[in-house]
């Protein structure tokens, strides 16, 4: 949300110094994203006076003037607004300044004349939707002043993180009541003043005789008004509401829209103005319902589009036209306010929270309104709401407010529920206990005063009997009202200390140490931690081709962000693909990341889903960038390979092996550049070059290496404490040995069989040589050498047992393989 720090110190002094006011924000839990001069946006735009006022020579609407912008020289600019004239002030883009749309103005020819700057139109700066001419400014404008001086709009924008939990602080008012409590000063509100200003018109028909509402299902809707404001002429907003809210962003669009916005930012009340003509029967009345939508039924909405309705969704109807709006999220085209409208009727309403969420979330259409009803807009209240803005409207466009026969306030009112306040005790020895503070109880009583709390003595001592305001539906329990205190006190001012109790003390779990090893390895093998979002989309494993065999159903989300969104993830390597893709578009071509986490697998007739710790990489690109002296060599399987066999050196896991997956088995990786990661018969999870199908799903420029871990199985196979080995102190012998084997033979297979045929003699085997020729070794056929180092930790080996154990080595391999020594 965006707060103008001028439109609030209307309502409470604002702290002179921004960043500790910023600094101060962030402590009290209202996060500050960025911090706007609204000035800037206007630099080199000033007043301008035009001296002359010629046609132009090859133009029969373009004219050439000569204007004062309070530089040494007027400046030549040519115009083609048809009311340009001589003795006028204007406002000035001159050369070099940026308006909005950055469209910068340059020296140019227009015609053959030269225009050096542009008069501008109120559109063109943003200010408006008049676009018919030049803004013709008043004659005591100062010639040369900078526009956002003259127009006071030099400002100082904050960008606030308001937390879901805190729908009080989406408005102007809401904000000066945090921050009178941040500071313990007083603050404003202008509700009651702008509320007394309503006048009735009791000479007209009065409104319910042409308004009916009625709630067919009151859990979608807690309370519905409606107000009717006659003879509205719609035209441009006053200058002072313009500024407003264009300093937090919002574009003008009429008198009318303009107050339905100004009031939603001021008192986080969403309204809805439509043309009650156009809601009236044949018999002249409007009867509104507020209803389920029909499953199928169509809408077309504000900005054009049509949109296809579900029953989820709660809409505003008429008998006779059906769906009209979007409860909570957006008006109907057919009844919005145009320029011919006279008669408006007014909606202040307040929706169900979690549908409205749904329903703008499903249909992509994130509104003002939308953001304040799913976080919750008070129904307590409304009816003055409802007033001032009425009020406004009638100030504005000249109409009048029709009175009620069954309402003195002069509306339309239904309240099927009514929310409740929250009465709650305050103990403050137990808060003081728990804080680990003397908090004043002064201070106590002063703050949650300041908040809206109505606070009473208890009967007990140093008890208080507290009442949370129905605009705070966060503060449901005593503990929250501790937690409002302690951070408007101040946690940095809270002493640390450490737990009391003897004999206490904390240590790492020998799953956290095994968790830091796996860290420092990965860091340590040049790959960066980061972290992607747990929630998923339902077909990103149809798109990465990964097979779903054994991962259970998708755990789907009640309530989620978007479509994209709805399913928490069984795969953390999609997250880690998008972030493949999102660097490579920007240019980085080197991406090495891993992430540590959970993923979730549910199962039909369980409620909770098993949650597994997974391991996960990924790896494009390769080690560095190209030098004068070498070319960077792009990653591939066996630097995903070598990475896992880091850790499992550095977790001195047993018995590790590498099976070679096939196409079936993996078919999201390269057929020939996959395998399983095995510890003995454990399955540790796989590792391979990621099929170049599914990094286009992705986005991703392959070749992308990718592992994925089962964190559980690595901390449980782990060895924290190694077996001592003496460094060996007799010589060894080492011999070599070909093996011409089937092209079906993996190393993985002929590796453990030369280790098991080797004996306790046998310390190492390192395959060093693969060689094919059809014409040497065969058709189908291949070579692998292998360096064969002999041992005894006892004594030195003679010729004769190391000759007997070699060839004991090769009777057990050929057999079991089919191998044939190559000589």
């Amino acid at each position: 949300m965006k707060v103008s720090l001028k439109w609030l110190s209307d309502y409470v002094e604002v702290p002179q110094d921004i960043k500790e006011f910023c600094d101060r924000l962030d402590l009290t839990g209202t996060g500050v994203e960025g911090v706007e001069r609204t000035g800037d946006v206007f630099d080199g735009v000033v007043v301008g006076h035009v001296l002359t006022c010629v046609d132009h020579p090859d133009s029969d609407h373009m004219h050439v003037t000569t204007v004062d912008v309070g530089a040494e020289e007027p400046v030549q600019i040519v115009c083609g607004a048809p009311n340009i004239a001589a003795g006028i002030k204007v406002p000035v883009a001159t050369i070099g300044a940026v308006l909005p749309g950055d469209f910068k103005i340059k020296k140019s020819k227009l015609r053959g004349v030269t225009s050096c700057g542009m008069c501008c139109s109120q559109r063109e700066l943003g200010m408006g939707n008049e676009h018919d001419g030049i803004w013709v400014l008043p004659d005591d404008a100062p010639t040369g002043q900078p526009i956002a001086d003259y127009l006071k709009m030099s400002d100082t924008v904050l960008d606030l993180e308001i937390t879901p939990n805190r729908p009080d602080c989406l408005s102007m008012v809401g904000m000066a009541r945090e921050v009178g409590a941040m500071y313990q000063e007083p603050y404003t509100s202008p509700l009651a003043e702008m509320a007394g200003k309503l006048e009735l018109n009791k000479d007209a028909a009065a409104l319910d005789s042409e308004v009916s509402v009625s709630i067919a299902d009151e859990t979608r809707c807690s309370r519905y008004t409606a107000r009717v404001i006659r003879g509205c002429k719609v035209g441009p907003s006053p200058d002072w509401m313009v500024e407003r809210l264009a300093a937090i962003g919002q574009r003008s669009i009429n008198n009318i829209v303009d107050v339905t916005n100004y009031i939603l930012f001021l008192f986080g009340q969403p309204l809805h103005a439509f043309d009650l003509d156009k809601l009236k029967n044949a018999e002249g009345k409007a009867n509104i319902v507020v209803r389920a939508a029909e499953e199928g039924e169509k809408l077309t909405t504000l900005d054009g589009e049509e949109r296809v309705l579900t029953s989820d969704m709660t809409v505003i109807a008429t008998p006779d036209q059906g769906a009209v709006a979007l409860a909570g999220v957006m008006g109907g085209l057919a009844t919005e306010v145009t320029e011919e409208t006279t008669d408006v009727l007014l909606e202040t309403a307040t929706f169900e929270a979690g549908r409205t969420s749904r329903t703008s979330r499903n249909l992509g259409l994130i509104s003002e309104s939308s953001m304040r009803y799913e976080r919750g807009v008070d129904d307590h209240g409304i009816e003055e709401r409802s007033a001032a803005a009425a009020a406004l409207i009638a100030a504005v466009s000249g109409g009048t407010v029709s009175y009620a026969e069954g309402n003195e306030n002069g509306i339309i009112d239904v309240w099927p529920v009514k929310s409740e306040e929250f009465h709650l005790q305050f103990r403050i020895d137990r808060f003081n206990g728990m804080m680990g503070a003397q908090i004043p109880r002064e201070f106590i009583v002063d703050i949650l005063g300041r908040l809206g709390c109505k606070v009473e003595d208890g009967e007990a001592e140093n008890v208080l009997e507290v009442t949370a305001p129905t605009f705070r539906p966060d503060l449901p329990r005593e503990i929250d009202l501790y937690e409002e205190v302690l951070r408007l006190y101040g946690m940095d001012r809270i002493e640390p200390t450490l737990p009391g109790g003897r004999g206490r003390f904390g240590v790492r779990t020998e799953a956290q140490r095994t968790l830091d090893v796996v860290n420092d390895t990965m860091r340590a093998s040049g790959l960066n931690e980061t972290m992607t979002y747990s929630f998923a989309d339902p077909h990103e494993l149809e798109q990465l081709r990964m097979s779903t065999e054994g991962m259970g159903v998708p755990v789907e989300l009640l309530n989620p962000l978007n479509a994209e969104q709805s399913v928490m993830r069984q795969s953390i390597i999609p997250g880690l693909m998008r972030s493949v893709a999102y660097n490579q578009s920007r240019g980085v071509h080197n991406v090495q990341l891993y992430e540590t986490g959970v993923v979730f697998f549910g199962a039909e007739g369980h409620k909770k889903p098993k949650e597994r710790q997974r391991l996960a990489a990924v790896m494009a690109g390769g080690m560095g960038d190209d030098a004068w002296n070498r070319k960077t060599v792009a990653f591939d399987f066996f630097d995903g390979k070598g990475v896992i066999e880091n850790l499992i050196r550095e977790l001195a896991i047993p018995k590790p092996r590498f099976k070679a997956l096939s196409a079936e088995e993996a078919p999201h990786l390269q057929p020939g550049r996959a395998a399983q990661v095995l510890s003995g018969g454990t399955v540790l999870g796989w590792v391979g070059e990621i099929h170049p199908m599914a990094a286009e799903a992705f986005e991703a420029q392959a070749p992308i290496v990718a592992f994925e871990l089962d964190l559980d199985a690595l901390i449980k196979a782990a060895r924290p404490a190694r077996d001592y080995v003496d460094v060996p102190v007799f010589p060894a012998v080492t011999m070599d040995v070909a093996f011409v084997v089937d092209e079906e033979v993996t190393h993985e297979k002929l590796s453990r069989c030369i280790s098991s045929a080797g004996g306790k003699l046998l310390a190492s085997a390192q395959l060093f040589d693969v060689y094919r020729d059809e014409k040497r070794v065969g058709a189908g056929k291949k070579s692998m050498a292998y360096a064969l180092e002999y041992r005894a930790a006892d004594r030195t080996l003679t010729t004769e047992e190391v000759d007997k154990q070699h060839a004991r080595l090769i009777k057990k391999v050929c057999g079991a393989t089919g191998a044939e020594v190559r000589g």
